[in-house]
């Protein structure tokens, strides 16, 4: 499934020059007062242009709503892609991606809060497009767990470890008001895959 949002510039380069104009503008606003509260006047002007240019590259609020949502996506899927397909092996393999992953989120903390509040403000369609990436990156992770671990996992066990890893990213944004009185983002992601080895080690010996 692809959903498209309508615009009548024919340039893919100027398209996405000023949707990411519109993304970076709508995010800021977004955090600030709620999708609902913000114009699209107000999008606009963040964006730096008129609202009848806005206009030429969307056709609701909405779509702006899912433009940041898909960029999102796109933007942690790269990174994923990027990190997994290394030479590095075993443990070293899934520490680099574990710990790139959560570096994003922290540099990503303010579109993803974003995100997560407003999903629900988008129709069926967009929230399952959207959603359907957000299974594609764990399934990422759930291939990497598969390839790194020294021992036989059954599907769910596997599915489960790479959604405790992806809510950890997260939490890390949602919770990092709280959480960097104690940490920075590399103890953090240290001590996570502390644990997550751990607990993996733990399910070795239980498996002997």
């Amino acid at each position: 499934m692809v959903k498209k949002v309508h615009s009548s510039i024919k340039d893919e380069v100027l398209i996405e020059k000023r949707r990411n104009q519109m993304i970076k503008g709508a995010v800021t606003l977004f955090k600030e007062k709620g999708f609902h509260r913000t114009t699209t006047r107000e999008i606009a002007k963040a964006s730096g242009f008129s609202i009848g240019t806005l206009y030429e590259y969307i056709r609701t609020k909405e779509d702006i709503l899912f433009l940041v949502c898909d960029a999102i996506y796109e933007q942690v899927k790269d990174k994923l892609e990027q990190v997994i397909n290394t030479k590095l092996k075993g443990e070293q393999s899934l520490t680099h991606a574990v710990k790139s992953y959560f570096q994003l989120m922290d540099d990503m903390q303010d579109e993803v809060i974003v995100m997560y509040q407003e999903l629900k403000s988008l129709s069926k369609e967009a929230q399952d497009y959207v959603l359907c990436k957000e299974r594609d990156m764990v399934n990422m992770l759930e291939r990497l767990i598969e390839s790194v671990i020294p021992y036989e996992m059954n599907e769910k066990e596997v599915k489960l470890v790479a959604n405790n890893i992806f809510v950890q990213g997260q939490m890390w944004g949602f919770r990092r008001w709280m959480l960097q009185r104690d940490f920075s983002i590399e103890e953090y992601s240290e001590t996570q895959l502390s644990f997550l080895f751990q607990s993996l080690r733990l399910e070795q010996d239980m498996a002997k």
